[in-house]
Formats: structure tokens, C-alpha cells, sequence
């Protein structure tokens, strides 16, 4: 369970206190953006059992050093053609971006590492295609992105049984505030969403 987009101590703390599994600071253009110095800070009294992750598109290899240095993240979040040009020593785990597209080669998205599928545009609320991503879900860890809230997100836990799932904008009260009740609404919703699965097998 991925919260993305933080930006501060309150909302940091409300997905960890709910319960979050990993917490993502932006470092692309974005509302949610904020500087690999601000991440740390936010960071600073999080449980290391937490996942850090640095969410980029497209970084200059200098944006990325920057953030490596500073924020030490533990993951980072970038498209594939990214990880191409860029190094990401063995001590940074990977998260690879997909995105749903015409284009996709679906048979170039690897089995051996996490995944994450999201919408062609992230932070916008745009829906990726839950059939597609229950295709791709089945044998990979993948992490279900984009348009997911409170309220739909057990159903698409249940269309594609994801590895996990990630939100932003549908936790926020408007684009780039994040909305405590929301936070904590939609772990919750993922927790009954898993506990009934569990139930049914």
C-alpha cells in the first residue's frame, strides 16, 4: 500500500499512523513536488521499515545523483527508458513504470521485479485499464496505479489482484492537498478489500 505525492508532516504521518507500507515524494514538475532536502526532512522520524520512494519521470542524470545523495530514497519510481541513461546503485531498489498506452509491449514487462502499472498521464486521477492490468498482474509483482480511491479500490483489487496499490490524487481534497480522511479511508478500504480475498480462497 503506496501513498504518493506527500508533501507534509501531517500527511506523512497520517499514511504511515493508517497504515502504509511505502510513502512516495515527488520529484517531477508536479503540485506535489518537493526538494530531495524537504523529503529527508519529512523522513526524518519514519519507522526504516517503511519503503521511501523517489518518484521521477524523465530525471536529468543530475536531478537523480541529487536526490540519491541527499534524500537517499530506497526505491526509485521512473519509466523504463529511464533507468537506461541513469545509475541506480545495487543498494536502490527499482520500480519500474508502465504505462498504459496503445504502444505497450506487454511482453518487455519483466517477472523477476516489482512493477508498476499506472494511467499514460500520473497525478491526474485518469484510470489505467483494470482488465489489461489483471493480464499483466498475473505472475508479476505489479502495483496498480492511477484513478484509484476510497471508493473504487476494492473493486479494482478484486478485477486485478494486484501486488499492491498506489494513490495520489484520489486522497486529495484538490489537486495537491492531501485529505487525511482520505488517507486513511483507503487503507482501510484496501485492508477489507485483502481480508475478503483471503476469506474467499
Amino acid at each position: 500500500m503506496k501513498i504518493c505525492g506527500l508533501s507534509t508532516p501531517r500527511t506523512v504521518s497520517a499514511a504511515v499512523s493508517a497504515g502504509a507500507d511505502a510513502i512516495g515524494f515527488v520529484f517531477a514538475e508536479s503540485p506535489r513536488q518537493v526538494t530531495p532536502k524537504r523529503a529527508r526532512e519529512l523522513c526524518a522520524a519514519v519507522s526504516p521499515v517503511i519503503i521511501r520512494v523517489a518518484v521521477m519521470r524523465h530525471p536529468a542524470a543530475a536531478d537523480w545523483q541529487a536526490v540519491a545523495e541527499q534524500f537517499e530514497p530506497d526505491w526509485l519510481q521512473t519509466d523504463a527508458e529511464d533507468f537506461v541513461g541513469l545509475d541506480v546503485p545495487e543498494r536502490f531498489g527499482r520500480l519500474t513504470v508502465y504505462r498504459d498506452t496503445p504502444s505497450l509491449d506487454t511482453t518487455a514487462v519483466p517477472t523477476d521485479e516489482p512493477v508498476l502499472f499506472e494511467a499514460p498521464a500520473s497525478g491526474a486521477g485518469a484510470r489505467a485499464d483494470w482488465q489489461r492490468a489483471a493480464y499483466l498482474a498475473t505472475g508479476r509483482q505489479l502495483i496498480l496505479a492511477g484513478g484509484l480511491t476510497p471508493d473504487n479500490v476494492g473493486e479494482a483489487i478484486t478485477t486485478v489482484r494486484p501486488w499492491g496499490v498506489d494513490v495520489s490524487s484520489g486522497v486529495e481534497s484538490k489537486r495537491g492537498v492531501k485529505d487525511l480522511g482520505r488517507i486513511a479511508a483507503f487503507l482501510q478500504a484496501v485492508r477489507e478489500a485483502e481480508q475478503a480475498h483471503l476469506h474467499a480462497d
